[in-house]
């Protein structure tokens, strides 16, 4: 072979072991080059430009893998969706065999990360307004230490076992409500087994049973919605809001694989788990602190964790100050989670909105509206570097909440680019869609 017509790339690929399947990847990707099917997700190399964007925010670490590989030797997306593992590196051997030699791996390897990181620049600057560019992958500095992957596919432990504790429905049932979802709060216990958990954390459930094709069910990712020290203080547990859909848009029966299996469990109930994930969605610790929580539906799952944590807190007298904000929207009251405890928490300790786009009679309005009619409260906390700000829910409202944020901004007098890298820097500005 030809060793000077041989191109050679860094090709980037997931690791279908450790990939959790939480979408991250796909739904941040600008150039529609990350696709899945019901097992496996996976990178078109004619696509990938080596943006880097996918990288920081996949909470397992699985989409940070790369093979040197002839161009005409790269896994094609069919392929690498029937893998139930990575293939391992082309030996130099395999390489020389298609023209590639060993400087020349290297070289293309350096490459890959310059083009990288120029392919970032660029992608940035030719986007009108790119939502995820202000999402930062580091955590507050006052957050607490997280433990990441102590049990999954590559860990010593590859799952640890869970009891069902609790199973309560936390959504209303009636005409408008529970025909077509049935949202759940779940608890499970650990027992005398290890599993610390923060705020913001996420797990892995593993369905029981084999898939259409034969095989064992991928973990479904589920994030924590209990505080640091259980949803029983003191205890070695921790609490899950599950969603099932019950019909899809036509009005269709439809059961998820996870969801259907985590609402229908029993107390008493075992559960293969894996994890925790996650070590950038985490609060602040240190006094003065305040918190800004904007979600919809089950994102509501860490800012109840957070929430609570700071309750506790508080009720403990161990919390010097700090303001709670909450937008939390739904399409109806009924559809929305925990709508009867966050009732009951005091004016004085958390300030909640609500915002409802589906209430018979009345405009649309999203959590984005209602965070403009309260510009006049959210400009000195964008302003305070003591202030946090956490979005999750549907991959839909991202952009919306931190255009937003941008126009509060503005419209406060403060320069939004500056205040907007200052949010990713210092890790202030966490987005958790999907």
């Amino acid at each position: 072979m030809d060793m000077s017509t041989t191109i050679v790339i860094q090709q980037h690929l997931i690791d279908p072991e450790i990939c959790i399947r939480c979408n991250t990847c796909e739904a941040i990707c600008p150039v529609g080059a990350i696709t899945h099917d019901s097992r496996n997700y996976v990178v078109d190399a004619e696509k990938c430009n080596l943006c880097m964007h996918c990288v920081p925010p996949c909470p397992t670490g699985s989409i940070d893998n790369w093979r040197t590989m002839p161009r005409i030797k790269a896994y094609s997306p069919d392929e690498q969706l029937l893998w139930d593992e990575l293939p391992a590196e082309l030996s130099a051997e395999q390489l020389a065999e298609n023209g590639v030699d060993a400087a020349a791996g290297e070289a293309v390897a350096a490459e890959a990360e310059t083009a990288a990181e120029a392919n970032s620049t660029v992608a940035h600057s030719e986007t009108s307004f790119n939502s995820a560019q202000y999402g930062a992958t580091l955590p507050p500095w006052s957050a607490a230490h997280a433990y990441t992957n102590l049990y999954g596919p590559k860990a010593a432990e590859k799952t640890i076992t869970a009891t069902v504790s609790g199973n309560v429905r936390v959504t209303e049932v009636g005409q408008t409500a529970g025909s077509d979802y049935d949202t759940h709060h779940i608890v499970l216990d650990f027992g005398s087994l290890p599993f610390p958990v923060l705020e913001g954390q996420s797990i892995g459930i593993i369905p029981p049973g084999l898939d259409a094709k034969g095989k064992a069910h991928h973990a479904r990712q589920y994030s924590i919605a209990s505080p640091r020290n259980g949803e029983r203080p003191g205890y070695n547990n921790l609490s899950l809001t599950i969603k099932r859909v019950l019909e899809d848009h036509q009005g269709q029966p439809v059961r998820g694989v996870g969801s259907n299996y985590m609402c229908d469990l029993q107390v008493g109930d075992k559960v293969q788990v894996i994890g925790p994930f996650g070590a950038s969605f985490l609060i602040p610790n240190h006094p003065r602190s305040n918190i800004v929580m904007i979600c919809t539906g089950t994102g509501s799952a860490p800012m109840r964790g957070m929430t609570e944590w700071r309750r506790r807190l508080r009720a403990s007298g161990k919390f010097e100050g700090g303001k709670l904000m909450l937008f939390f929207g739904a399409r109806t009251q009924e559809e929305l989670p925990y709508f009867g405890p966050l009732q009951n928490l005091p004016k004085d300790f958390i300030d909640i909105n609500f915002a409802f786009s589906r209430t018979p009679g009345q405009p649309k309005r999203y959590v984005q509206d209602v965070m403009r009619e309260r510009a006049a409260d959210l400009a000195p906390l964008l302003n305070d570097a003591n202030t946090c700000f956490y979005v999750c829910g549907l991959k839909s409202m991202e952009e919306g909440v931190v255009l937003a944020l941008r126009d509060v901004a503005t419209q406060a007098g403060l320069d939004w680019d500056t205040v907007g890298a200052s949010l990713k820097k210092e890790g202030r500005l966490h987005l958790e869609t999907y």
